[in-house]
């Protein structure tokens, strides 16, 4: 009798035990980066100031951006190792745009006008995404393959364009119409910098998108079981075409934020980026298996990484020990990933 009351009383504690640990799993990004602030306010008296948290956030917003791209692809159950490549070309089709387009024939010079840059460059991103989402929705080619291809087409795109040279001039000639678009790097509005509102602005459209649309509720199915979700009905090829191409949107978006604040476009800008946004994805909290994810999950992952690097810089940390820290940081996140998702211990 005792033994039976024993182990009724032993299940609460252990059920309450799990619930603890899956708390902090499912909260790890927060507390994380929670850890960071405190840290590094205690190594630096600079670091804790609504000044600085402000310039953090508005370095971000480049690799956030880039996030909600890669977490639509992500829960589609693929991966995106374009977006680097394709925020740099980005970067360097508006910088190209805004010098001035000459048509030889013509004997003229036309400079178009910053809406039409920006159309412009966002459609390009979409173009370069939807080939990525073509070559694996319809040609069966691994997105690894399909991406890892249209990162090297995008960088050496972006390397003819410039001859590996760097465009510098990017304010625009208002005695033309254009008058640049170094206001979405340097202006804010309400205290806020513009690059942090557009991230805003981004997370709340995909959140919505996920969570209060039918295509949302497709992408969540096809990440997780694309075979069954393609039986019910769900159009699965065509979600696979639009996260691609949305993921180029983004990556379009991030490369205008950042030649702005840059106020500079050159062909290597980007080099990486893609593995620190699959780094802000994972340590959100989504499955590399698809399926599973969040937009709240994914901006605590970018500002985790963001905030973790900012620091690092900020109490005179090396460069190559914030690759390392980075590296460290997606391995742990991986891992935790595989405890949550039940990766661990299962047959």
């Amino acid at each position: 009798m005792s033994d039976t009351t024993n182990a009724a009383a032993g299940k609460p504690g252990k059920k309450g035990g799990m619930n603890i640990i899956q708390l902090l799993l499912e909260g790890r990004a927060f507390f994380a980066l929670i850890a960071i602030i405190i840290t590094f306010s205690l190594l630096s008296p600079n670091y804790a100031s609504v000044s600085n948290f402000l310039i953090m956030s508005n370095h971000v917003a480049i690799f956030g951006l880039l996030a909600m791209g890669m977490l639509l692809v992500i829960l589609n159950g693929g991966i995106d190792l374009s977006v680097g490549s394709v925020l740099g070309l980005s970067g360097v089709f508006a910088g190209f745009l805004m010098q001035g387009v000459e048509i030889q024939s013509a004997g003229i010079i036309l400079y178009p006008p910053v809406w039409a840059v920006v159309v412009l460059t966002v459609a390009l991103g979409a173009v370069v995404g939807m080939c990525n989402g073509v070559l694996v929705a319809y040609f069966k080619v691994p997105a690894f393959v399909a991406t890892l291809g249209s990162l090297y087409v995008a960088r050496g795109v972006a390397l003819l364009m410039t001859d590996g040279l760097t465009f510098n001039n990017l304010s625009g000639d208002p005695g033309l119409g254009n008058t640049g678009f170094e206001w979405l790097g340097f202006n804010r509005i309400a205290g806020v910098p513009v690059g942090v509102i557009v991230l805003a602005v981004a997370a709340v459209i995909t959140g919505l998108v996920l969570s209060r649309t039918a295509f949302g509720r497709w992408l969540y199915s096809s990440g997780g079981n694309a075979r069954a979700a393609e039986l019910s009905g769900v159009p699965v090829k065509h979600v696979q075409v639009a996260v691609y191409s949305l993921s180029g949107v983004f990556a379009a978006i991030a490369g205008l934020v950042l030649s702005s604040q840059l106020t500079s476009a050159g062909p290597q800008a980007g080099f990486t980026y893609e593995l620190t946004t699959i780094a802000a994805v994972v340590v959100g909290g989504a499955s590399l298996m698809g399926g599973r994810g969040t937009v709240t999950g994914t901006l605590l992952g970018a500002f985790v990484i963001g905030f973790l690097s900012d620091g690092l810089v900020i109490i005179g940390v090396s460069s190559y020990w914030q690759t390392v820290f980075t590296g460290a940081v997606i391995v742990l996140a991986v891992m935790l990933n595989s405890i949550q998702y039940g990766g661990v211990g299962k047959k």
